[in-house]
């Protein structure tokens, strides 16, 4: 009878600590998750702002043909 408690109590003592691993586990993910979130959130800020700058930038920033000076060699 005392083995069959002593099993239990040892149980029980290998359960609180898988408990207590997946706990620090789970607080490391969430950290984890959170600094990839921030992380994502800056870029998308950045990647917006970008777009922007592409979206109000000529086409091309050279000129056309007609407008262009002849080389000094014509």
């Amino acid at each position: 009878m005392t083995t069959d408690i002593k099993e239990l109590e040892d149980k029980i003592s290998d359960l609180e600590y898988k408990m207590a691993f997946q706990e620090q586990t789970i607080d490391e993910l969430n950290d984890a998750l959170s600094q990839q979130q921030l992380l994502i959130t800056n870029m998308q800020v950045q990647m917006k702002f970008m777009v922007g700058k592409m979206k109000t930038m000529d086409s091309s920033n050279m000129a056309d043909a007609s407008e262009e000076t002849p080389p000094p060699h014509y």
